[in-house]
């Protein structure tokens, strides 16, 4: 069981106790503990296996956090939970994302009328019965009532990508408003999460009301939900919300580093402001002299932070994850950027399930600024995509040598290929044909359900192969879509480490796998990311971006991304 899913389970418990009332602290505990979990590098199963009492070591993890990890590891379930949903059922947790609802009024919609459903809440706002309860009102009816569709699509949170988009067509509309000084989006969204569950937008003006008046022009608003002095949100397609916040010049720099969170990262921002006797808020950096406080910063995040003698960190490590460790150490990575990178080492043809050729993908990868591409398509076991036997693909690298002979530029085709990892652990093509090529993916596409250990031997196995030189979305993971299949992530990295073999990052917004923790885990055992695009069209190459937001909120620098480097200083790195 990996961290993601252990961290889930202790969070479900959170939610459950926090709707039954229970103490608050012990909510407190369990929430934090979760968080610990999910961030860590190391696995919390390996851990419980080889000794549960060094749990108790973990920053963040109380007696009764480590007790349910032990439980959830060892039995493969929490007893609590269990208990807990024989009185209470599961759905209740979807009522509990309605935007200021609360559990009490959650628990009490429960007792009292018996609602354990988003649709029956529904029914029963519109038939007024909420409102007769007490403690509801008519208004507070009506909000439960806008807020259902929000908690339905709690857990439908975008694409980054998507919401990228988004916040795109939002700048290129609200650029037109004269009252607007600046602009910028905060948030999730800023801080590079695969998913974004809304969009923070903060605005520089003195004219509140024009700004809010040309937001709600917005060519994709569909509902307005509230509309204050400074803050507006609204709903656009699909149900997402933007939110907007109108702030002086002052408060600016604070307002988006508060807004910009994390949540756990601002904590640790507000204790670190106590013990220097300042105060920090959306509204800047106070001096606190007993009753008295002065405002000392606020315009821009640097002069925040310098007040807090702290960096400016990126964004995208802004999850008080090692950050802090890092600024104390002096030793804040230099994160990696797009333009960093010089070749992409995953892509597919017409010769399989791609849309266009050999010749356009490296026109169009060229025409991006990169220096060389690999050329990856699928093998014979792929059928639905056509893949390639060992005769066809060997006919498609002497295609590749000669376009690479008859060019008269720099820029370089390597012959490579994804190669399927059998169910049965064997590669879909012979080692003859594989070690012909530049460049081997090694991946996992069929027997996804196998048991645990099949599948880590599966992977392990081929990242022994001297023929291979990476291994492909190395979970299997679809966001939103599809859990990552069950592998012993350790033990893949260890045997990427033994034998010194690249694991990808695949940039695939759908993908983005590996994750953000991942990355992490990979920085600090060294062992090269490759960040790739794995188009299947021209359009496709323009991704890599969104695999740089992820290796960002891993920390990677450039260092890290072995497709930072020429082609020839990579082979070197093969070949070490």
């Amino acid at each position: 069981m990996d961290n993601a899913k252990i961290s889930a389970q202790i969070t479900k418990l959170a939610d459950l106790l926090e709707f039954q009332g229970a103490n608050s602290f012990k909510i407190r505990a369990y929430r934090r503990g979760a968080r610990v979990i999910k961030d860590a590098t190391d696995s919390f199963a390996t851990i419980v296996n080889n000794d549960p009492s060094e749990l108790l070591e973990i920053e963040g993890i109380g007696k009764g956090v480590a007790e349910k990890i032990t439980q959830l590891i060892q039995d493969g379930e929490i007893a609590e939970i269990n208990t807990i949903l024989e009185t209470v059922p599961a759905t209740v947790l979807d009522i509990l994302r309605i935007p200021g609802l609360g559990p009490r009024k959650a628990a009490l919609l429960y007792q009292e009328l018996g609602i354990q459903t988003l649709d029956q809440l529904q029914a029963a706002c519109k038939a007024d019965e909420v409102q007769k309860l007490k403690g509801f009102a008519a208004k507070t009816q009506q909000s439960i009532l806008d807020g259902i569709a929000i908690a339905a699509a709690a857990n439908e949170r975008i694409y980054w990508s998507d919401a990228d988009q988004l916040a795109d067509a939002l700048r290129l509309h609200m650029q037109n408003c004269p009252a607007i000084q600046r602009i910028e989006f905060a948030g999730s969204y800023r801080r590079g999460r695969e998913t974004v569950g809304d969009l923070d937008v903060l605005v520089d003006s003195t004219d509140a009301e024009s700004v809010m008046d040309h937001f709600s022009e917005f060519p994709e608003l569909e509902q307005v939900i509230v509309r204050g002095d400074t803050k507006m949100s609204i709903r656009v397609t699909n149900s997402f919300q933007v939110d907007l916040r109108v702030v002086p010049a002052d408060a600016f720099g604070a307002a988006l580093q508060y807004f910009t969170g994390s949540k756990d990262h601002n904590v640790e921002l507000r204790g670190r402001a106590k013990q220097l006797g300042l105060k920090i808020n959306e509204y800047g950096v106070f001096r606190v002299e007993g009753d008295d406080e002065s405002y000392i910063a606020g315009a821009t995040e640097e002069e925040v932070y310098q007040a807090l003698d702290l960096p400016c960190f990126a964004p995208e490590i802004r999850e008080a994850r090692t950050e802090f460790h890092w600024a104390s150490d002096d030793a804040i990575p230099t994160l990696i950027t797009v333009e960093q990178i010089q070749g992409d080492l995953h892509m597919h043809t017409t010769a399989t399930d791609g849309k266009a050729s050999i010749e356009e993908m490296a026109e169009a990868a060229k025409a991006r600024g990169l220096k060389y591409i690999a050329i990856t398509d699928h093998s014979q076991r792929v059928s639905v995509a056509h893949g390639l036997d060992a005769e066809k693909l060997l006919q498609q690298w002497k295609e590749i040598d000669d376009i690479n002979a008859s060019r008269n530029d720099d820029f370089l085709i390597l012959k490579g290929v994804e190669c399927d990892i059998l169910e049965d652990g064997a590669m879909d093509l012979p080692d003859e044909v594989l070690a012909q090529a530049d460049w081997v993916i090694a991946s996992v596409h069929f027997g996804q359900r196998q048991p645990r250990q099949q599948i880590t031997d599966r992977i392990t196995g081929a990242l022994a192969n001297p023929h291979i030189d990476i291994i492909a979305h190395p979970t299997g993971r679809l966001i939103n879509r599809r859990e990552a299949y069950e592998v012993d992530i350790d033990a893949v990295f260890q045997a990427a480490q033994e034998n010194h073999k690249m694991l990808e990052l695949n940039a695939n917004p759908a993908r983005l796998d590996l994750h953000d923790v991942h990355c992490a885990m990979a920085r600090e055992r060294e062992i090269p990311i490759v960040i790739s695009s794995d188009a299947h069209s021209v359009t496709g190459l323009d991704v890599l971006k969104y695999g740089i937001n992820q290796a960002r909120r891993g920390g990677l620098a450039a260092g890290h991304v072995a497709n930072t480097l020429s082609w020839n200083k990579l082979q070197k790195l093969l070949s070490s």
